[in-house]
């Protein structure tokens, strides 16, 4: 029997990237995307791409969230929308939910009402994504960042970390500002929310989460964030003082990230062009001296949002982790 999924917030490019998930996926049952400001129009008079693909329509009626028709629905919010909806609204108790804001990923803020969140980043937490009733999905920087990063917390090898990163503009979402819209982002990149990304709080607490006794209570990342001149993905360097040799290091990527089939360690260069539109993060490591740079790069849109919240519902129901995961990058 297929999983009946449904999507709160269908509209923006986090929505339309899961319903082309949804409908390809070889376990789902999908016909359930509510939005507001789009009822009764197909998904092609948003999502353009989609004419001859499926001719289901947006909803505002919240009866199959209320009545329990759905196994799962995820939650395509604006950050804080996904509390303040799940306060307004009943949602069956028996349907899982899987949440791609920020809203329940801190431990310390990951319960509403009867419901609990586990944080789902499953290459740390794949046994309690499995066990899990609810999600919260890790964002998009936070992912590319923690895969970089969690072998070396992992074996007490972590001191001050100075990360850069760059992202496509899908990462600001479909609402146009001053500066998402094409005349600004063309031929220009910028430094933004530098020291106090919102990401910076999931990223500690996943550091310290696998880091060994005695390690120090809070790690020390700088992170400047860039808005870049492109429309998808992440690239992210982060440099540490690091006295281990270049073979170890290596060595311990690869046998920390064994058994994850998204996250690869790559032994050669790596580029943006590798991961887009694909789920995976491909990590590589450089060194000089005692400097180590840890390269890793992601899909905002699926890894980094999208593609993890479909491998998260594939580990919630017992599927093939990479059920509908199996994409092509771009390439060219």
């Amino acid at each position: 029997m297929k999983i009946k999924a449904g999507i709160i917030g269908g509209a923006g490019y986090t929505g339309g990237e899961l319903i082309r998930l949804l409908l390809n996926h070889p376990d789902v049952d999908f016909s359930f995307i509510h939005s507001r400001s789009n009822a009764s129009k197909p998904l092609y008079a948003v999502h353009q791409d989609l004419i001859g693909e499926t001719d289901l329509a947006f909803t505002q009626d919240l009866t199959p969230v209320q009545s329990g028709a759905l196994d799962v629905l995820f939650l395509c919010l604006g950050h804080g929308e996904s509390r303040k909806f799940l306060s307004e609204n009943t949602v069956a108790e028996h349907t899982r939910i899987i949440d791609l804001a920020n809203d329940f990923r801190l431990a310390a803020q990951s319960s509403a009402g009867n419901r609990n969140f586990v944080y789902g980043l499953p290459e740390i937490n794949k046994a309690a994504i499995q066990s899990a009733h609810d999600v919260a999905n890790p964002g998009c920087f936070a992912t590319a960042i923690q895969l970089g990063l969690l072998p070396l917390a992992s074996a007490g090898l972590l001191e001050e970390v100075y990360t850069t990163g760059i992202t496509g503009s899908t990462g600001a979402g479909q609402g146009l500002s001053s500066t998402s819209h094409f005349s600004w982002r063309a031929n220009n990149i910028q430094a933004y929310k530098t020291l106090t990304h919102q990401h910076l709080g999931e990223i500690a607490q996943s550091l310290m989460q696998v880091s060994p006794p005695g390690a120090p209570a809070k790690q020390e990342l700088s992170f400047v964030p860039w808005r870049g001149d492109f429309t998808r993905g992440i690239f992210v360097s982060s440099t540490i003082h690091c006295e281990r040799t270049y073979e170890e290091l290596t060595g311990l990527y690869k046998t920390f990230y064994k058994e994850h089939l998204f996250t690869i360690v790559s032994d050669a260069p790596i580029f943006l062009k590798q991961v887009v539109n694909t789920n995976k993060c491909i990590v590589q490591l450089e060194k000089v001296g005692t400097k180590l740079v840890v390269h890793s790069i992601t899909d905002n849109l699926l890894k980094g949002a999208c593609g993890q919240a479909v491998q998260n519902m594939n580990l919630m129901f017992g599927l093939e982790e990479a059920a509908g995961l199996r994409l092509k990058s771009t390439g060219f």
